[in-house]
């Protein structure tokens, strides 16, 4: 081998070592494997395009091969117990909290990173990553839901207590900002196009941001976007429009000793059964509106599922898939995946849980639905490997569902 062409081994081989070393460093390897997931996600959609959401399935008796029992424990147990407040205070024309500290998220990190600010602003000194740890530890994770960000306050925040409503609206906002409030929201963003599953991606996707002003002569609310920047603008009208298609549900911190006034803010909806029966009513309207959107039919079934109506709520997501819906739906909500296991429509399950899965493989909620699909159609093999895949992107997946389900088979 001649010197020339040793000192060009050696050149590229110390090269390969650096890359390697490089690669190594936290924030260098988050990007890189960011980008590179993304790149594989766009050539498999390239050679095999994931397509729009399926319609619904003919709908025929089938009967039940296997008895799986869910508990469902969104239901409150207790009868309510708030009197329905009829009118509140008058408020001011404008309202403001100090701006927590900005942090600008992660890759699919708007939910840690949001929540993160949000607690800053209630004493505490930890930063997006802390939350992660415990809702998503895998990157290519790209949700948390509203129940998950609810337990990481209630069980690594203890002084805090968090809630969540649906059916939030622009007053109620006001009313909570008023009241030295801030409020978290998750409404729909436009992704970068750098982003795209593929060349017919719709671009649709969550986000969730805190929302920290108000004022009515501009008519727009003040928030901290973790992807965007901090303190951008909205408006009243838009924030309205990209809030819909996550049924209204935003979030809201107090100390324990202040429940009371919480409460009183709250009006009815404190108690969550007062809550979805109130949405229910509100959601059945609209989507019985000869100009109802797929949006409206979706919410219309998750305030159902809510108190187990799972026929019901099939039936009404059925409808919104005719009417069409956004590619993402099913990373982030999955009240279809109940309605279809509990109403015994089993090829709906798969076929919807097997698409959602096809636009997120790091999906735990989608493997988790999908493996019940699978039990019940008697592949207990394929079931298994289902909830292991579910149970290795999250760990600390919420209630052990992962691993209470794997309990079937073993």
């Amino acid at each position: 081998m001649s010197p020339k062409v040793r000192n060009i081994l050696l050149g590229l081989a110390g090269m390969l070592l650096l890359a390697v070393l490089v690669y190594q460093i936290p924030a260098v390897k988050s990007r890189l494997e960011w980008r590179l997931d993304v790149f594989q996600i766009y050539v498999k959609n390239v050679i095999n395009p994931v397509g729009p959401v399926p319609t619904a399935l003919p709908v025929t008796p089938q009967p039940v091969t296997s008895t799986v029992v869910i508990t469902n424990t969104a239901i409150a147990q207790s009868a309510p117990s708030i009197t329905p407040t009829a009118t509140f205070p008058p408020l001011p024309a404008q309202a403001s909290i100090v701006s927590p500290p900005y942090e600008k998220q992660t890759a699919n990190n708007c939910g840690p990173a949001t929540l993160s600010m949000a607690l800053h602003l209630y004493g505490w000194d930890g930063e997006q990553s802390d939350i992660s740890y415990y809702i998503k530890p895998v990157s290519g994770d790209r949700n948390v839901n509203p129940e998950e960000l609810r337990y990481f306050v209630r069980t690594q925040a203890g002084w805090l207590n968090l809630e969540y409503r649906v059916g939030g609206n622009i007053e109620q906002i006001k009313r909570l900002l008023a009241a030295n409030y801030p409020v978290i929201v998750e409404t729909v963003t436009s992704l970068n196009p750098a982003d795209a599953l593929g060349p017919t991606d719709d671009l649709w996707a969550a986000h969730y941001m805190l929302i920290t002003a108000y004022d009515d002569a501009k008519q727009e609310f003040t928030i901290q976007d973790s992807y965007h920047g901090p303190d951008l603008t909205i408006s009243y009208a838009q924030l309205d429009q990209d809030w819909k298609p996550f049924n209204n549900v935003y979030l809201v911190m107090y100390f324990p000793q202040f429940e009371d006034e919480m409460k009183a803010l709250l009006g009815s909806d404190w108690d969550p059964n007062l809550n979805r029966q109130r949405v229910l009513a509100a959601t059945e309207s609209a989507a019985n509106d000869p100009a109802a959107s797929g949006f409206d039919w979706f919410n219309y079934g998750s305030n159902l599922v809510f108190f187990e109506r799972y026929e019901e709520a099939a039936r009404a997501y059925d409808k919104a898939r005719e009417l069409g819906l956004p590619l993402r739906m099913f990373r982030y909500q999955f009240g279809p995946f109940l309605a279809y296991f509990h109403s015994n429509r089993n090829e709906d399950l798969l076929s919807l849980t097997n698409y959602a899965l096809g636009v997120t493989e790091m999906s735990e909620e989608a493997w988790l639905w999908y493996g019940y699909g699978l039990y019940r159609k008697g592949d207990y093999d394929a079931a298994l490997k289902a909830w292991q895949k579910a149970d290795s992107i999250n760990p600390n997946f919420f209630e052990d569902q992962a691993r209470n389900a794997m309990q079937l088979v073993q």
